[in-house]
């Protein structure tokens, strides 16, 4: 009689299955050995942007100024130009509300005493004309007063030259008439008659003298007159250039005066516009630092972030420097984004579910604080689109894909402890010729 314990607990006269397992063990391991590998890099990072506009951007008081009304609360989503505060001056030098009125008073007034230095100038030019054609005339009256000094010289040593001939055959005459008076040959009447002939022509010809020096001194009277007209003219030209010159410093001293009181007429403009802080794109308020109304804000002091709405996404990963040689531009990357649900077969990407490929566009070439190196890695457009939940500083797992290889050469490379191999990016050629 058989016993049902004994069948169910001895095998000995039973066929075995551990050599048909073993077998097929030994069959998968082959197998497995031999299946693709992709090596790759694990490396963690965080989300951002390329482009500078589209980071979270702080607003700040453009003037000093007191709060005197919110438009916005933390969290609201503003469109670009939206107020989102209110100032009022608080500096002394701002609170006249005529301001701009009573410094465009001043411009106008400036430009008058410009023009009136203006129509100065106009009155110096005519002055200085006036003169010029005055001295002209005065210089012609004394040329010709001159020419006729000189016409009247020579008619005088003319007269002097026939007074001397005269004088002389006077003189002749008085001698011989003497000696014939001496002997006897004329009488006293007739002598004294030519003594008298005699001294007649001495005096006319002393008279000639005289009005022939007279003459010359006044020749030399209307030089003088001429030298001083020209000096008397030349310091009334020079005084009134001088009056010219300095009417016309006056002009270009208004001139730059006017300059600056219409900056100012236009900075106290731009200023009032300034009254009113506004948004400078769209995007959502945040991290608001002042409460309440009536608070005090420095030039240039923070108020608050504004966090773009529309943002061309990037991830920053941090790679270590012994896998920086493996890193290049145009390489595929795999990101599981923190907060989206993955599973990664990291020698397997293609069979990993929940996450998004990139490509990398750059590599930093220096190192950080924490000794590692940045790369910027970019949505892959031929592939699923990147979750349009992720926010700039979201955590990212990043995994940098390489060679493909079998297991067994993985496995080996592990154990020896081996970096993954050099790994060369392959890039389409352009072929337009562009």
């Amino acid at each position: 009689m058989k016993l049902r314990s004994l069948e169910n607990i001895y095998h000995v006269h039973r066929n075995s299955r551990v050599k048909r397992w073993f077998y097929f063990f030994v069959a998968a391991v082959i197998i497995i050995l031999f299946l693709p590998w992709t090596q790759n890099i694990k490396a963690k990072g965080t989300v951002t942007t390329l482009y500078q506009e589209q980071r979270p951007q702080q607003l700040n008081s453009p003037i000093p100024g007191r709060i005197t009304k919110w438009y916005v609360k933390n969290g609201d989503f503003v469109q670009k130009g939206d107020t989102i505060l209110q100032l009022t001056e608080v500096k002394d030098g701002y609170m006249d509300p005529s301001l701009i009125d009573r410094t465009q008073e001043q411009v106008d007034a400036k430009k008058g005493v410009r023009q009136y230095y203006e129509a100065k100038v106009g009155t110096t030019e005519a002055q200085l004309t006036a003169l010029n054609s005055s001295r002209d005339l005065k210089l012609q009256q004394l040329k010709v007063k001159l020419g006729q000094l000189n016409n009247k010289l020579e008619a005088e040593r003319a007269e002097l030259e026939a007074a001397g001939n005269e004088l002389r055959l006077s003189e002749d005459q008085y001698q011989r008439q003497k000696k014939m008076y001496e002997e006897g040959l004329v009488s006293l009447t007739q002598f004294q008659q030519r003594s008298i002939s005699y001294q007649n022509a001495l005096a006319k010809k002393t008279a000639a003298e005289n009005k022939l020096a007279q003459t010359q001194q006044e020749v030399v009277t209307v030089n003088l007159e001429q030298n001083a007209t020209v000096q008397d003219y030349a310091e009334k030209l020079s005084k009134i250039q001088g009056e010219r010159f300095q009417s016309m410093g006056q002009i270009e001293s208004s001139t730059g005066d006017i300059a600056k009181l219409e900056n100012q007429v236009t900075n106290y403009k731009i200023r009032q516009g300034l009254y009113y802080v506004l948004a400078s794109q769209d995007g959502q308020i945040v991290q608001l630092n002042k409460a309440g109304i009536g608070e005090i804000l420095k030039d240039g002091e923070s108020i608050g972030s504004i966090v773009p709405a529309h943002v061309n996404y990037a991830v920053e990963i941090y790679v270590k420097p012994v896998d920086l040689p493996l890193v290049k531009p145009g390489q595929k990357v795999m990101c599981a984004f923190d907060g989206f649900p993955a599973i990664v077969f990291s020698g397997w990407p293609n069979s990993s579910y929940g996450v998004f490929a990139g490509e990398v566009i750059a590599v930093e070439s220096n190192i950080d604080a924490n000794g590692l190196f940045k790369a910027l890695v970019v949505e892959d457009k031929g592939t699923k689109p990147w979750p349009a939940q992720i926010k700039i500083g979201a955590g990212v797992q990043a995994i940098a894909i390489l060679n493909d290889v079998p297991v067994w050469y993985e496995l080996w490379r592990n154990i020896n402890g081996f970096p993954p191999d050099y790994y060369t990016v392959k890039t389409e050629k352009n072929t337009t010729g562009k």
